[in-house]
């Protein structure tokens, strides 16, 4: 088979923990060891996988391959710490589910975030603290989540995708002035600034990618208006006014617009998460994560000492 030009495509990585329930094949690997977790994967083959936090959002993600059938502009990949053998039984509940998976690493063991770049990779998502912190540290866009339930009542195709601003979307320049100095000097500091689009921060990528389909979204719905969009995004800030106009204007330098942006002001997030019901959502903070919410909350170690 030819080499195909990934960088074509906008590419996920998930973990086979993040993408299927292995919570009762990690107990026996941690009980009983490597040989028997490798024996009762091998007995197990054809028996599919729980779905994982991840599911939702892949199955989602790569139903914008459907819309735009002819570009297939997006891919999702494994990155597993499994063996090759013992990965078997992960890519036959692959195609169990119907999922248009095809590409993956199964690294025996081995950190797999080192081959983020060679797959061209903009979100890398796991369970796993370690290799998450790892791929971070090594400037890839990751991800780890905290939960692994999910609920969702809507019967649309609709992706939808929500991140925190400051260390996710963005760096967190402003973030370090509230920590250090307090809220008055942020505002003071964010006030005068609001001009200064601030850096990319870990999923920036990630973030532009994902509203070049909106662009594209709009443009169907303006030729159709019956046209429903398969994609929706928000940004849910602890920010507000007078810091908002930074993260607006910061958004318009990059040429990237949101669907919706929610400025919380201290507000619980929770509250706007429960209504609007992500697939994903990413925040740089773990504080404001709670694992009781039935949606997929992802951490992004930004910085390693805010877990």
């Amino acid at each position: 088979m030819p080499a195909y030009a990934i960088e074509k495509r906008l590419v996920v990585a998930v973990s086979s923990n993040a993408l299927f329930d292995l919570t009762k094949e990690d107990h026996i690997f941690k009980a009983k060891g490597l040989k028997e977790y490798r024996e009762y994967q091998k007995e197990n083959k054809n028996k599919k996988l729980e779905k994982g936090s991840a599911f939702h959002f892949v199955e989602r993600f790569l139903g914008i391959n459907k819309v735009y059938s002819e570009q297939q502009p997006v891919e999702v990949i494994i990155l597993s710490k499994n063996s090759p053998e013992t990965g078997v039984r992960i890519m036959n509940s692959i195609k169990e589910y119907g999922l248009a998976i095809s590409r993956g690493a199964f690294t025996s063991g081995d950190s797999p975030y080192k081959y983020i770049s060679a797959y061209n990779v903009s979100l890398y998502l796991s369970t796993n603290k370690e290799d998450v912190e790892k791929a971070i540290q090594a400037g890839h866009p990751a991800g780890r989540f905290i939960n692994t339930s999910a609920s969702f009542t809507s019967n649309t195709e609709e992706l939808r995708v929500a991140f925190d601003f400051d260390g996710v979307v963005a760096d967190d320049e402003a973030e370090k002035i509230y920590q250090k100095e307090g809220i008055e000097k942020y505002f003071e500091y964010e006030t005068k600034h609001a001009n200064k689009p601030l850096k990319p921060g870990p999923l920036a990528d990630f973030f532009k990618k994902l509203a070049l389909f909106q662009k594209l979204e709009t443009r169907k719905q303006d030729e159709n208006s019956t046209y429903k969009k398969i994609i929706r995004t928000a940004i849910i800030t602890a920010r507000n006014a007078p810091a908002h106009l930074r993260a607006i204007n910061t958004l318009k330098a990059w040429d990237v617009t949101v669907d919706d942006l929610f400025l919380l002001g201290g507000i619980e997030k929770r509250r706007i998460l429960e209504i609007w019901e992500p697939h994903l959502f990413m925040d740089d903070q773990i504080s404001h994560l709670d694992p009781e919410l039935k949606i997929p909350l992802v951490h992004v170690p930004f910085h390693t000492d805010n877990t």
